[in-house]
C-alpha cells in the first residue's frame, strides 16, 4: 500500500503469520490482508455501516462491563473510540472492500482493530500493543462476525430506508399538489397506447400519488423486517461464549445507544441462518422502483414532442439535450429514474440468489447482499429527490392541446354505445378514422342523437366521473 512505502512499520502477528503494518494507521494485520485479498470494487465501506459497527461495539463494551466480562477502563476506552468513529474520525482506516469473502469477517476485524488501536492510545499505549486492548478478546468480546455483521447490515438498511421514506413522502405531496392543479384538465386516456376514453390529468397524477403511498406502506413494513436482530447469538445462534446476562441486555442497550427501536429475534439460530428479511426489503425497494419507472415512462410519453409528439405536458428544461441539434431538450430526469430502476431490479436478483445460496448455519454472502441493498436504497433515495426537485414540481399542462386531442379522438365513441349500440358505435368509429371526420359530426349527420343530448353525453367532464351529469355537478363535487 502507498503509506507502507513512507511510514514507519510495526510488526503484527495473526494465525497466518507475521506482517509489517504501517506504524501510523489504526487498522491491523487482518485488515491489511483483507485489503490485499479483496480489491474488488475499489470502493470503501458505506459510511452508515461503519456507524452501525461503532454502535454495536459500543453497546457490547457497555454490556460486557455491566455483566463483568470487561474491565471498566477497557470498556471506557472502547466506548470513547467508538464515539470518535461516530464523530467521523478514522474513516480512512476502514480499508476493506465492500465485496469480500468470509461472511464479513474482514469488516468485523477492521472495526475491531481500529477501535482497539485507538483505545490503546487512550490508555497510554502504542498502536499494535494488543496486551492492553485486544481486537478479538476485548473489542469482540461476547460477539461473532455472524451476529455483528447481520446486525450492522440491518441497522444500516433501517437508517437508509428512513431517508428513502422521507423522500417518498415529498414525492407524494408533490403529486397530490399536481392532482389538484390539473383537476380540470381533460385529456385522452389511452390503453395499449391507443385512444381509450377521456380522463382528467389530475386523475392520472392522483393515481400516481396513490401508488407512491402504497410504496411508502411497503417501506414501513420493510423497516419492520430490519428491526429484528440476531445479536447475542454469536457464531451459529446458540450464544456460545456470551454470558446469559449479556444475551438479555445487548439488544436493549444497542437500542439505547443507537436511538433505534430494535428487538432480539425469538429464534437466534433462524435469524443467523436466513437472509430472507433482506430479500423482502429488496422486494419492497424494487416494487417502488418499478412504480417510479412507470411514472417516468408516462411523463416521457405525455411530454413527447414538443411539436411532433403528444405534448400534453411540459417537463422543466434542465439542460441541453443534444450536441448537434440546437434547442433540443430531453427528459433527462425521468430517464435517470428509469436507469436507477433497471439497476435496482438487477440488484434484487443478486440479493435473491445470494440469500438462496446460504448453507446450514450461516449465509456467507452477506457482503454482496449489503453492497446491493445499500446501493439500491441510496440510489432510489437520490433518484426520488431529483425527480421531485427537478421534474415533478415544475410540470405544466398544455390544456388546449389536451382538449383538442380529446375532441378529435374516436375514443369518445365509447360514451355513445349505451345510446346507439356497440355495432353502430363501431361503424361510426371506423368511418371517423377513414374519413377524418369527427365522431360528433357523424352522429349528427346520421341523426342518431339530438345535438343537446349529444353535447351532454360527450361533455368530457361527464365522461371522467361515474354518475355525473354535466360540468355543474362535477364542480359541486370538488
Amino acid at each position: 500500500m502507498k503509506e507502507a512505502k513512507t511510514a514507519e512499520f510495526r510488526v503484527e502477528k495473526d494465525s497466518i503469520g507475521v506482517r509489517d503494518v504501517p506504524g501510523n494507521v489504526y487498522y491491523g494485520v487482518q485488515s491489511l490482508r483483507a485489503a490485499e485479498n479483496f480489491h474488488i470494487t475499489g470502493l470503501r465501506m458505506h459510511p452508515e455501516i461503519i456507524n452501525s459497527l461503532a454502535y454495536i461495539k459500543k453497546a457490547a463494551a457497555i454490556t460486557n462491563c455491566e455483566v463483568g466480562m470487561l474491565e471498566k477502563p477497557k470498556a471506557q476506552a472502547i466506548v470513547q473510540a467508538c464515539d470518535e468513529i461516530l464523530a467521523d474520525k478514522f474513516r480512512e482506516d476502514f480499508i476493506v472492500d465492500p465485496i469480500q469473502g468470509g461472511a464479513g469477517t474482514s469488516l468485523n476485524m477492521n472495526a475491531n482493530e481500529v477501535i482497539a488501536n485507538r483505545a490503546i492510545e487512550l490508555l497510554g499505549g502504542s498502536k499494535g500493543d494488543y496486551n492492553i486492548i485486544n481486537p478479538n478478546d476485548d473489542v469482540n468480546c461476547s460477539q461473532s462476525t455472524n451476529d455483528v455483521i447481520p446486525t450492522a447490515g440491518k441497522m444500516t438498511s433501517l437508517r437508509l430506508l428512513k431517508n428513502l421514506k422521507q423522500e417518498l413522502l415529498r414525492l407524494y405531496d408533490a403529486l397530490c399538489k399536481k392532482r389538484e392543479e390539473f383537476n380540470g384538465v381533460i385529456k385522452m386516456g389511452r390503453t395499449q397506447l391507443q385512444d381509450a376514453v377521456p380522463i382528467r390529468l389530475g386523475q392520472e397524477f392522483g393515481a400516481y400519488s396513490v401508488a407512491i403511498m402504497r410504496d411508502i406502506h411497503r417501506m414501513d413494513k420493510a423497516m419492520g423486517e430490519m428491526r429484528t436482530l440476531n445479536m447475542g447469538g454469536t457464531a451459529v445462534g446458540t450464544g456460545l461464549n456470551a454470558d446469559e446476562a449479556y444475551l438479555r441486555r445487548i439488544v436493549p442497550i444497542l437500542s439505547e445507544v443507537s436511538d433505534m427501536d430494535l428487538v432480539q429475534a425469538y429464534d437466534l439460530i433462524d435469524a443467523t441462518q436466513n437472509l430472507d428479511a433482506f430479500v423482502a426489503v429488496s422486494g419492497a425497494v424494487k416494487a417502488c422502483a418499478v412504480t417510479l419507472s412507470k411514472i417516468a415512462n408516462d411523463l416521457r410519453l405525455m411530454s413527447s414532442g414538443p411539436r411532433a409528439g403528444l405534448a400534453e405536458i411540459n417537463l422543466p428544461a434542465k439542460q441541453n439535450g443534444s450536441s448537434i441539434m440546437p434547442g433540443k431538450v430531453n427528459p433527462v430526469i425521468p430517464e435517470v429514474v428509469n436507469q436507477v430502476a433497471f439497476n435496482i431490479i438487477g440488484n434484487d436478483m443478486t440479493i435473491t440468489m445470494a440469500a438462496e445460496a446460504g448453507q446450514l448455519e450461516l449465509n456467507a454472502f452477506e457482503p454482496i447482499v449489503f453492497y446491493c441493498i445499500f446501493q439500491s436504497i441510496d440510489t432510489l433515495t437520490y433518484a426520488v429527490r431529483t425527480f421531485v426537485e427537478n421534474c415533478v414540481t415544475g410540470i405544466t399542462a398544455n390544456e388546449a392541446r389536451c382538449r383538442y386531442l380529446v375532441e378529435n379522438s374516436v375514443g369518445i365513441i365509447t360514451a355513445i354505445c349505451p345510446y346507439v349500440g356497440y355495432q353502430k358505435a363501431a361503424d361510426i368509429a371506423k368511418r371517423a378514422m377513414k374519413t377524418g371526420e369527427t365522431v360528433r359530426d357523424l352522429i349528427l349527420q346520421e341523426k342518431l342523437l339530438e345535438k343537446e343530448k349529444l353535447d351532454s353525453i360527450l361533455d368530457p367532464l361527464h365522461m371522467t366521473e361515474p354518475g355525473i351529469s354535466g360540468k355543474e355537478s362535477l364542480l359541486k363535487r370538488y
